[in-house]
């Protein structure tokens, strides 16, 4: 009986310190709760996934981050068009609510 006490207190005490340490991640980001923590990687990984389905997107040449619903996009493109499709893609995301293209056109 008692091994399941300790056992049971043991779980509480690891499921609150997750739960803190989330929380944590989430203010030093800048937000305000895990849920628009949860949101912003929800957004990242879509517009990401996007970009790979898109071939006139090079995925791995673009970072996207995502702070409160804003998608920061940077590093470069091959074109302007592609600079644009990244953008357009980026906007039609379910939930975001702007987006900053700091892509740079590689010559």
């Amino acid at each position: 009986m008692l091994a399941r006490t300790i056992l049971a207190a043991l779980v509480a005490a690891t499921s609150i310190a997750a739960i803190v340490s989330l929380e944590g991640c989430a203010i030093a980001r800048g937000q305000e709760t895990v849920g628009a923590y949860v949101d912003d990687a929800t957004i990242t990984t879509q517009v990401k996934a996007r970009f790979v389905d898109n071939k006139d997107v090079d995925a791995g040449a673009i970072k996207v981050e995502t702070l409160n619903g804003t998608v920061m996009l940077s590093g470069f493109a091959k074109s302007n068009n592609e600079r644009a499709t990244a953008e357009s893609i980026a906007r039609n995301v379910n939930g975001v609510k702007s987006v900053k293209n700091e892509i740079a056109i590689r010559p």
